[in-house]
């Protein structure tokens, strides 16, 4: 054998050695020291206080009678199917429009019962009733309800929301 040769298989070999302890390094890396049956420091926790308390964010976006405001907080492909309008709303433009008139009334919610559902840490159905007061107190309507939520870059936003009034007054 040359020693040219020798020289091209020395490299070859060290270059594949470089290359499994790369390899191995990488993988090693990847699979962190957490054991099995142990949670993940890095995973996100959600409660159901934490998904009731969307509810409120949503509820003072109202107050502020401004649809723009409301519409934020929901996704930008949500579908709302709201209490007081046949149409069914599948985009901002819809959303922001059901709002403009919805708001005209001044409503303010107050949730009477809910029911939390934590689908994973990033999603979370809560259903229940809730009642809003409309013009100040003038008058008020029950509806059941259902706020579909994911959190998305790290913001909670609703992705499906269906209210309808009480089917017994």
């Amino acid at each position: 054998m040359t020693e040219e040769m020798k020289l091209g298989t020395r490299k070859g070999i060290r270059f594949g050695v470089i290359g499994a302890a790369l390899v191995t390094a990488l993988v090693a890396a990847g699979c962190g020291t957490a054991t099995a049956g142990e949670p993940s420091t890095t995973q996100v926790t959600t409660t159901d206080a934490q998904v009731q308390a969307l509810f409120d964010g949503w509820n003072e976006a109202l107050a502020t009678l401004d649809p723009e405001q409301v519409a934020d907080r929901y996704a930008p492909d949500a579908v709302l199917l709201p209490t007081v309008s046949n149409q069914v709303r599948t985009d901002r433009a819809g959303i922001v429009d059901y709002f403009e008139h919805f708001l005209e009334n001044k409503p303010q919610g107050t949730i009477l019962s809910s029911h939390v559902l934590l689908l994973n840490p990033n999603a979370a159905i809560d259903t229940g009733t809730y009642r809003f007061s409309l013009n100040g107190g003038a008058s008020t309507v029950e509806a059941r309800y259902t706020f579909v939520y994911e959190r998305v870059g790290g913001e909670w936003l609703i992705v499906n929301h269906h209210s309808s009034a009480m089917p017994e007054s």
